[in-house]
């Protein structure tokens, strides 16, 4: 896991659980799955599921496992897992990379959109209701991100989690 192996044993420690896909014997990617607060470290937001929801962050595939469908695969099974562990909402969170192609096709719904940016240590980010949104949905995901809609700034942040 790279620079973050050393956060492993803190992690699973707080209740986190790390989902792995296997290709051809050989892991091939990775992600997390937790139910209680997380920091969302692109977004220098903290998120907090609600009673009965989980979300999913720090998603890997190993470059040379790349666009062979693993990341669908591990979203689609940790969700699943989720589910029949009785989750009723599962979140995910990200910041305009091409790997988000893959949500869809898991089962994601997309809620908000948001624009982060990093200038002389602060921090802009802009959270607006993705296209289309189910409108219960956007509140609820502007509740378990405690943000409202509009530009936020702040000082930098950096937190390993």
């Amino acid at each position: 896991m790279g620079p973050d192996g050393d956060l492993v044993e803190t992690r699973l420690a707080r209740g986190c659980r790390c989902f792995g896909v296997r290709r051809e014997g050989e892991l091939a990617g990775y992600g997390w799955l937790s139910t209680g607060s997380e920091w969302i470290g692109e977004l220098e937001l903290e998120i907090k599921p609600g009673a009965g929801e989980a979300y999913i962050w720090n998603c890997f595939t190993l470059s040379n496992h790349r666009r062979r469908g693993v990341l669908r695969a591990l979203l689609a099974g940790i969700r699943a897992r989720a589910q029949a562990e009785g989750r009723k909402r599962v979140w995910i969170g990200s910041v305009a990379i091409p790997a988000e192609r893959a949500f869809g096709p898991s089962g994601f719904n997309p809620a908000l959109a948001m624009t982060a940016v990093k200038i002389a240590g602060l921090h802009w980010l802009q959270v607006r209701p993705a296209d289309g949104a189910d409108p219960a949905l956007v509140s609820a995901a502007h509740e378990v991100i405690a943000t409202n809609p509009g530009w936020h700034l702040r000082r930098s942040r950096r937190r390993r989690h």
